[in-house]
């Protein structure tokens, strides 16, 4: 893959002057926040003279490295749009689960758990290996954690206890999670400040294909044979599997590990990684946790990265719900099965990708901060359009006559669902893409792990309030939709709080 490369120049831009009543701290080389401060902070200091190439200090990386870390992206998709979104919540809910709304609630309650181990783990791993340098171990380490859990998705056998698949889908959930934090740590050490938008959404846009790659090819492999018959479809599922036996629903679990084991490879052969610095575990660990506590101590004078991250973890845990739910909600009310949910994974990823290649473009035209409030807003109103279809009625309160025995997606409701929610997917891409990157262009660098792993915790620490009271609330109601309007204040209270947030960079200085 090869990735345009800007001039290697300085830019210069002329700031608009601002009023300040005492000394300017950049220009009589002090610290915001007073003295008596060993290592202070600056925040966004002269940020109008910047290399383009600024990578701390280092050379960004060749175009294959950087190729190789945008197939990270095409490795971790997979997970989540089979097992986490759109194929495995509705088997799990309307097939191992008692009924749909118990399904829902307990699928609430394992997503909940894995928040919650999440939240407890990743910023001390993060500051570990930031002490110790490289990161490739702990990605190995974690990459086959998460593939271990995809593979006892396999058990998920009907009528079985659902507690050794909830197990599974934790384990699962933890190892992808704590991948992506030290995956996405290295980007900033690759990839030039202008190109990290660009090269995040390229990644967001690789992950959103991936997903529709796979998805078609669980829909043709193991869903349409013996259903369809074309001659490019197999008279029955692949390896034989047994659709009366739910063999082909199982499979999503061990396919999505070697996926991510095989594509995670590439990054790991190809991408520079931090130079070691001859710690053992125990004083890695000891040297993290140290850090760990210092930076989080360190937080109240990263004013302006501490209110990102409370913001960010708001919306994105209410749009991260809402994507994650969806499906289910789809299921239940449409009647869909593991065919019709593969179209429809297929349909919103096909929008999500496109949001996120769009938005990656938008977020190095107009930043990282523009390009999320608006596709936030855009979420908000999706979303809440989302919520007015039912089996025959759309808008709320237009009802429409649908026939017992119409097909699916031949109905208006379903229609118009589907467009609904594939301009959501559109605005979720570029939301997906910019956060990350607003975080990778806010932080300092020389404690980039460690504010990625708070990045997860603060995300962590109440992702599982969402999905905590969704189950709540389906189980009180009886009703999905009612449990999915939970988000809606989230996604608000989110955004009105990002409108807040400084677009520049944290800057620790030493006197």
């Amino acid at each position: 893959m090869v990735l345009p490369q800007p001039a290697c120049r300085f830019r210069f831009r002329f700031a608009p002057a601002r009023h300040r009543t005492g000394p300017d701290p950049v220009r009589d080389g002090r610290t915001r926040g007073g003295g008596g401060m060993n290592a202070a902070i600056v925040e966004g200091a002269v940020p109008e003279l910047q290399p383009p190439h600024d990578t701390g200090g280092r050379e960004p990386a060749s175009n294959v490295a950087q190729g190789a870390w945008v197939l990270y992206e095409w490795a971790n998709q997979t997970y989540f749009s089979l097992i986490t979104i759109f194929l495995f919540p509705p088997f799990f809910t309307g097939v191992l689960a008692a009924n749909p709304i118990q399904g829902q609630a307990y699928w609430g309650y394992v997503q909940a758990v894995s928040g919650i181990s999440i939240a407890l783990m990743s910023p001390l791993l993060g500051a570990m290996a930031d002490a110790a340098g490289p990161r490739k171990p702990w990605i190995v380490f974690s990459m086959l954690f998460c593939a271990a859990g995809c593979f006892g998705l396999w058990f998920a056998v009907p009528g079985q206890p659902l507690l050794p698949v909830a197990l599974a889908l934790i384990v699962a959930a933890i190892g992808m999670e704590l991948t992506i934090i030290f995956a996405n740590a290295m980007l900033p050490t690759i990839a030039s400040d202008r190109r990290i938008g660009l090269l995040s959404g390229i990644g967001i846009g690789v992950g959103q294909l991936a997903a529709i790659v796979a998805l078609i090819l669980v829909l043709l492999l193991l869903q349409l044979p013996g259903e369809v018959q074309a001659p490019f479809i197999p008279d029955e599922p692949l390896f034989g599997l047994s659709k009366e036996a739910h063999e082909t629903d199982r499979i999503v679990g061990p396919i999505s590990g070697v996926w991510f084991v095989v594509f995670m490879l590439p990054l790991l052969f190809f991408v520079p990684d931090q130079k070691g610095r001859g710690l053992g575990r125990r004083a890695a660990a000891k040297a993290g946790v140290m850090r760990l506590w210092s930076t989080i101590r360190s937080v109240r004078h990263f004013r302006n990265v501490g209110l990102y991250l409370v913001a960010r973890m708001i919306f994105y845990d209410g749009m991260t719900a809402i994507f994650v739910f969806g499906g289910i909600l789809a299921s239940s009310i449409f009647h869909w099965g593991a065919m019709e949910m593969a179209v429809y994974g297929i349909w919103v990823t096909l929008f999500a990708a496109f949001g996120a290649f769009v938005g990656g473009w938008v977020d190095l035209k107009i930043g990282s901060k523009r390009t999320l409030v608006w596709a936030l807003i855009g979420v908000l109103l999706t979303f809440l359009l989302l919520l007015s279809f039912d089996r025959d009625r759309i808008f709320y309160v237009v009802e429409v006559a649908v026939a017992p025995d119409a097909r699916a997606f031949s109905t208006l409701p379903q229609q118009l669902f589907l467009l609904t929610v594939g301009l959501f997917g559109m605005m979720v891409g570029p939301v997906i893409a910019s956060s990350r990157t607003m975080m990778a262009r806010i932080s300092p660098r020389e404690m980039m792990t460690e504010f990625f792993g708070l990045f997860a915790l603060v995300g962590k620490a109440t992702a599982w309030i969402a999905p905590l009271f969704i189950g709540i609330v389906t189980e009180a109601t009886q009703n999905q939709r009612y449990g999915l309007m939970v988000t809606a204040p989230m996604i608000l209270a989110g955004l009105l709080l990002f409108l807040l947030v400084k677009e520049e960079r944290a800057t620790s200085v030493v006197h």
